[in-house]
């Protein structure tokens, strides 16, 4: 059995890295000029801790915005929790690295979203993280943020590959 190098685990590990570096910053420093982020993730996933209410309303994957309003951002190696405001109700979430399906920051157009392949094998082989596109689901119920009145925009970086 030939042993071999698992870059998609290790570009995963390197992005996870990358948002918990952010976040530790933000949380130690605030959000600097008019950096915001929004973070979907899966609600399904062990680790996530979110009201019963929030998880029967995003049974599947939930996009938060960190941006105006939240409090008590912590950062751990493992995950962060914060709590946001949910129409005028704080709500306290824990958001697991593992969990997050994208990770949007608009005001510098980046983006990282992490691939899953669920076809039932227990493949060692991910598939390698893909750059961001922009894409809104028609059941997205967060609205699109705005920047000086005109629609925030994530970059594909496909076109800088080689």
């Amino acid at each position: 059995m030939s042993r071999s190098i698992d870059y998609g685990n290790l570009m995963h590990r390197a992005m996870r890295g990358l948002i918990h570096e952010v976040l530790a910053d933000v949380a130690e420093r605030g959000l600097p000029g008019n950096h915001h982020f929004f973070i979907t993730f899966d609600t399904t996933h062990s680790g996530a801790a979110l009201a019963d209410w929030l998880k029967d309303r995003y049974p599947s994957e939930m996009t938060v915005v960190l941006q105006h309003w939240y409090d008590n951002l912590e950062v751990s190696d493992e995950g962060f929790g914060i709590t946001l405001n949910f129409g005028d109700s704080p709500e306290r979430l824990y958001i697991p690295y593992d969990s997050i399906l994208t990770f949007v920051d608009p005001s510098v157009e980046f983006g990282l979203r992490f691939e899953t392949q669920d076809d039932g094998s227990d493949d060692d082989d991910p598939e390698p993280p893909r750059p961001l596109r922009a894409r809104r689901d028609e059941a997205d119920e967060t609205p699109p943020q705005r920047q000086n009145g005109q629609d925030a925009d994530v970059v594909q970086l496909d076109k800088f590959r080689k």
